[in-house]
């Protein structure tokens, strides 16, 4: 099914493998994929390293309190529900006919301890208080356009305030080419963080291809001799970098801040192929 929603055509698609489980597309980009019977089911590869992340940093099944810039089909406010019972989140999405069609035809109301409010993500971060929440998730795209200003240093610092001591900051980018925009992003996550991680695809790492770069912070220690096995032993190819490992591989770029954005263009989300 189709409807006209604020940044383009988003289209509802059942999965023909998975009886319970939709697409949710916008122009033909995949923003989310949602298994309605199993929301710990997570097809596609980034939310995959954002749970294994999450699954690491706090005991298993502990309830937490998120904040998700960018809602789309709620891939992961309904795997935390599933996963941590008695989680608190809130969604700030900006698209509200798009949360008006997922409302409908994919249980929105139904997921615990979730709520949506439809406007600016970067506005919901700032009206925050400090110290609030536990997990910060920031994943937005404008149909297949990315939202770089949501990764200038000014924004992360505002991430690190509304995070209690010891948080998580995990972020969705998409970047090709010389990786211009990415090195910067990460570069402002560590002038606010002292702890980095940095999750890719090999073609993308080596600037074959554009592709999907998560990357997670917090203010103690992550986890990373595990991360990183875990990534070598991921049937699906996924490195997992520390920020020396990272220049080292894609090289160095300065911060991104709202003095200096991004003006180069970054390139366009491409759709998602089901392999």
């Amino acid at each position: 099914m189709e409807k006209q929603v604020r940044f383009g055509t988003a289209d509802l698609e059942p999965d023909p493998w998975r009886p319970s489980a939709w697409l949710v597309s916008v122009d033909g980009v995949l923003q989310s994929y949602v298994d309605l019977d199993d929301p710990t089911y997570l097809r596609m590869p980034f939310t995959v390293w954002m749970a294994q992340v999450i699954e690491r940093h706090w005991p298993a099944g502990a309830a937490i309190s998120a904040v998700h810039v960018g809602g789309g089909g709620l891939t992961l406010p309904r795997y935390l529900a599933a996963d941590r019972p008695g989680s608190e989140q809130t969604v700030f999405e900006l698209d509200g006919p798009l949360v008006d069609l997922v409302r409908e035809h994919l249980g929105l109301d139904a997921v615990p301890g979730v709520r949506v409010e439809v406007r600016d993500g970067r506005a919901g971060v700032e009206g925050m208080p400090d110290d609030s929440a536990d997990l910060v998730v920031v994943d937005v795209f404008r149909g297949g356009d990315v939202a770089t200003e949501l990764a200038t240093v000014e924004f992360v610092r505002q991430i690190g305030r509304v995070l209690r001591p010891g948080g998580l900051y995990a972020t969705n980018l998409w970047d090709g080419g010389d990786l211009g925009f990415a090195l910067r992003a990460v570069a402002a996550i560590g002038e606010v963080f002292p702890h980095v991680l940095v999750f890719g695809e090999t073609g993308v790492l080596i600037k074959l291809r554009p592709g999907n770069l998560v990357v997670v912070a917090s203010s103690r220690e992550l986890p990373v001799a595990e991360l990183a096995a875990w990534a070598k032993d991921y049937p699906s190819s996924v490195n997992c970098l520390t920020p020396p490992q990272f220049a080292d591989t894609c090289g160095t770029a300065p911060p991104l801040t709202e003095a200096d954005p991004q003006v180069r263009l970054v390139p366009s989300v491409r759709p998602w192929r089901r392999d």
